[in-house]
């Protein structure tokens, strides 16, 4: 990994072409689902950012991706009612 940053533009355009070329070219869609690293090298020579990761996952049907955030140490806990208000979100447009 390299401390070079990517812009949003930058990041939001190799997103782009990993779904257009994986759409087209069933080489470059498996190379991205096993090692989505070497697909970006193969669209951006740019290397990754320091910590930054990448996963490309298959559409398989209707499928919620829910990100956990990162843990908090003991010292950190949240209040319950902070909880709450983490845990409320929004359920607009959820189909149950």
């Amino acid at each position: 990994m390299s401390n070079t940053q990517w812009t949003q533009e930058e990041a939001d355009h190799i997103e782009k072409e990993i779904r257009k070329r994986a759409m087209t070219d069933p080489q470059f869609r498996t190379l991205a689902l096993k090692d989505p690293t070497a697909a970006i090298s193969q669209i951006n020579p740019k290397p990754l950012p320091t910590g930054y990761k990448v996963r490309c996952v298959e559409a398989a049907g209707f499928t919620r991706t829910v990100v956990l955030p990162d843990p908090v140490s003991n010292a950190e806990e949240l209040s319950d009612a902070d909880l709450e208000q983490v845990a409320g979100g929004s359920r607009n447009n959820v189909v149950l």
